[in-house]
């Protein structure tokens, strides 16, 4: 690897191939890194073949050299301003349905609290009661 390359720095490269993960870009006779897809412009990167093509001059930085694998991690939005964020709409209040009005057979049925049920529990087991008599 070429001793001048330092992570941070900022260089111009040549990109000699694209791949759907990144495109790899030639520093210098010797040395080429990849640029990861996430790394190509800020946003969503679908297609990298919609933002670069083989043989584009590209500014690119340095993010990390891994001397041992031969590998070099570069960055192109990480040399660009980040646009400017947009302010996000807020959500229409959405109305909500009003409630309906059931008849009293079917208000019976359903969730009840104990509390709700006991009385008309202490009612009914006293018409049975009055039955049985």
């Amino acid at each position: 690897m070429s001793e001048n390359i330092e992570v941070g720095s900022i260089i111009t490269g040549k990109v000699t191939g694209i791949q759907p993960y990144g495109a790899f870009v030639a520093l210098d006779d010797k040395t080429q890194g990849l640029v990861h897809i996430s790394e190509i412009t800020h946003g969503y990167v679908k297609d990298i073949n919609d933002h670069l093509k083989v043989g584009d001059e590209v500014k690119v930085k340095v993010l990390s050299i891994d001397e041992a694998a031969g590998k070099i991690g570069l960055s192109i939005r990480a040399t660009e301003e980040a646009p400017a964020q947009t302010t996000v709409k807020p959500k229409k209040a959405r109305k909500r349905q009003a409630a309906t009005i059931l008849p009293e057979a079917e208000e019976q049925q359903g969730f009840n609290t104990l509390k709700d049920k006991l009385q008309e529990w202490i009612d009914q087991s006293q018409k049975e009661d009055l039955i049985k008599k």
